[in-house]
C-alpha cells in the first residue's frame, strides 16, 4: 500500500503534463474500488444501509419517509354506499387552484353540463401546497374496482394527503378548515347554480342553463307577490324555526294541467334564491335505505324536486330474467317454465319520504326547500299534503288576462302600458277559455310581427271557444 501511496505523490508532483493527469484520475479510481472491496467485505449490510440512511437524512432533511403521515380522504364515507364525502367535493376544487405550469400530468376537459373548461390532476401527478410555511403533498389515487383483494375504502376514489407527524395539529386545526373555508369562498364566487339529477344511485352534477325568471313567468302578479312574500320571509326566519323547534325547511305543492309552467316556477324560485336543484326521480330508488343515502347527500340551501308525485308508487312489479335476480331483495317469486318470472320489488315505502319530510331527519341540513309538482292533486296520499309537510299548495291554472300581458311582453316586446289593439278582445277569449300558457307561446313564437303573432292567437282562440271548450268564469287561484 506504501509503495500505491509514493506512486500517487508522485504523480501529483509531475502533474503538469497531460499524461500526468489521466495518471491521476487512474490512481484515484483504483483507490476507490480497493476501499469499496474493503467496506462491502468488512462492514456488514445491515450497518452499510444503516450508514447510508443516516447521510441521507443529514444531506436531504426534507426528505423523511420514517416520519411521513398520510391521510386518505374517500369520495364516500365507508366505501361505495356510503355517504358522499364533503371534503373530497372540497379538495377536488382546491387543488386545481394550487396547479403550477411546471406539472406535467393533468386533466382537461369540455362538458356539456358546465360552460368553462374543466381542470384536474392527474393520478400520476403530485400537486404541492404550502400553508403556514409547511409542505404538503397531495396525489389522487382513483380506486381499484379491478382489485378483488382491495378493500372498500381502496376500491373508492380518492385523495392522499401526505405531510410530517409533527405537523398533525396544524394540519386537523388549521390546514383542513382553511381548505374548507376557501372551497366555500370559491362557491360563494360561483354565481352559477348547479341542478343534480341521480345517475347509478348517486347525484351527478351540471349547471342550471334554465333562463327562467320571477319576471318573465307568466303568473298572474298576484299569485307571483305571494309566492315571493312566502319565499323571502322563509329566508329570514333562521332564529325563528330555532325558537319555535322547527326545521328550516319549506315544503311547496305545485299542481295544475299540463304546461302551466310548474317546471318553469321551480326554475324561476331557483334563480331568484341562487339555490341548487336536486331532481329526485323516486322511481329510480331501490330501497328506504337508498333513499336516505340521497337526502343526507344533498346540501342546504337547496330545492329537493319530486315531480308528478301521483305517479309513484310505493311497489313495483318487475319482469326480470333468472339470472338477473343477484341480490335483489325478492318479496315473492313466481316459477313457471312458460313465462318470465314476476318478481315484487320493495323499492320504498311512504313512511321513508314522510320521515324525511317532517320526521326525526326533516332537520338534516337546513334553508331548504321541498317542491311536489302533480297534475292531479286529487290522486295525492293525503299523508303528504298536511301542514308540515307541504306548507303551500300553489294552484297554476290555465292562462288569464293578467298573465297574457307578460307573454305578450316576453314574445313581442309589447310594453304592457301600451297594449296592441287586439288585446281587449283576446284577454276576453282567455277569460272564458281553457288553454295553457304553453299553448299561446306556441302561438306567439310563430311570428316576430307583432300584428301577424296575435292575429293567430285571436283566430285559435276563437276557434277552440266556438268549439264549446270554455266556462263562464276565471278558475280560481288556490294558495
Amino acid at each position: 500500500m506504501s509503495a500505491y501511496m509514493a506512486s500517487l505523490s508522485s504523480s501529483f508532483t509531475n502533474f503538469r503534463s497531460a499524461s500526468s493527469w489521466f495518471e491521476v484520475y487512474a490512481a484515484f479510481s483504483t483507490l476507490m474500488m480497493l476501499l469499496r472491496t474493503a467496506v462491502n467485505d468488512i462492514v456488514p449490510e445491515k450497518l452499510r444501509s444503516s450508514i447510508a440512511k443516516k447521510l441521507e437524512s443529514f444531506f436531504f432533511p426534507t426528505h423523511k419517509p420514517n416520519n411521513l403521515v398520510s391521510i386518505r380522504i374517500n369520495q364516500r364515507w365507508d366505501g361505495h354506499h356510503g355517504e358522499h364525502n364533503e371534503l373530497y367535493n372540497a379538495a377536488s376544487k382546491y387543488l386545481p387552484t394550487r396547479i403550477s405550469e411546471t406539472y406535467k400530468a393533468l386533466r382537461l376537459a369540455k362538458l356539456n353540463s358546465h360552460k368553462g373548461l374543466m381542470l384536474a390532476i392527474d393520478a400520476n401527478q403530485e400537486v404541492i401546497d404550502e400553508f403556514e410555511g409547511i409542505r404538503y403533498t397531495w396525489t389522487l389515487d382513483l380506486g381499484s374496482d379491478q382489485n378483488a383483494d382491495s378493500s372498500k375504502s381502496d376500491k373508492d376514489p380518492a385523495f392522499v394527503l401526505t405531510f410530517n407527524e409533527k405537523h398533525r395539529d396544524t394540519v386537523m386545526k388549521r390546514y383542513i378548515p382553511h381548505l374548507l373555508a376557501t372551497c366555500e369562498a370559491m362557491d360563494a364566487a360561483d354565481k352559477s347554480i348547479k341542478i343534480f339529477s341521480m345517475a347509478h344511485g348517486y347525484w351527478n352534477e351540471s349547471e342550471l342553463c334554465h333562463p327562467a325568471t320571477l319576471d318573465t313567468l307568466a303568473l298572474d302578479p298576484e299569485l307571483k307577490r305571494t309566492i315571493v312574500d312566502d319565499v323571502d320571509r322563509f329566508l329570514k326566519r333562521k332564529e325563528f324555526y330555532m325558537k319555535v323547534g322547527k326545521p328550516w325547511k319549506r315544503g311547496y305543492l305545485l299542481y295544475g294541467p299540463p304546461g302551466t309552467g310548474k317546471s318553469s316556477l321551480i326554475a324561476a324560485i331557483a334563480n331568484y334564491l341562487k339555490f341548487n336543484v336536486y331532481d329526485l326521480e323516486l322511481d329510480s330508488i331501490t330501497s328506504n335505505e337508498s333513499l336516505m343515502l340521497l337526502m343526507r347527500s344533498t346540501t342546504s340551501r337547496s330545492i329537493i324536486v319530486i315531480e308528478d308525485i301521483d305517479c309513484n308508487k310505493e311497489v313495483h312489479v318487475r319482469r326480470r330474467e333468472q339470472e338477473d335476480f343477484g341480490d335483489t331483495d325478492l318479496e315473492s317469486v313466481q316459477h313457471d317454465d312458460a313465462a318470465p318470472e314476476i318478481i315484487k320489488v320493495d323499492k320504498f315505502t311512504l313512511s321513508a319520504l314522510l320521515n324525511y319530510m317532517d320526521g326525526l331527519w326533516s332537520g338534516y341540513g337546513e334553508e331548504r326547500i321541498i317542491i311536489f309538482t302533480t297534475n292531479h292533486k286529487d290522486k295525492i296520499d293525503p299523508a303528504l299534503l298536511r301542514p308540515g309537510r307541504m306548507d303551500m299548495h300553489i294552484h297554476l291554472s290555465f292562462l288569464r288576462a293578467k298573465a297574457f300581458r307578460i307573454l305578450a311582453s316576453n314574445y313581442l316586446d309589447i310594453p304592457g302600458d301600451q297594449p296592441h289593439p287586439l288585446f281587449q278582445e283576446i284577454e276576453d277569449l282567455l277569460d272564458t277559455t281553457d288553454v295553457t300558457p304553453a299553448v299561446v307561446a306556441e302561438q306567439l313564437i310563430r311570428s316576430e310581427d307583432p300584428d301577424v303573432a296575435l292575429d293567430g292567437l285571436f283566430k285559435f282562440l276563437q276557434e277552440i271557444h266556438n268549439s264549446g271548450k270554455s266556462r263562464d268564469s276565471a278558475e280560481t287561484l288556490e294558495i
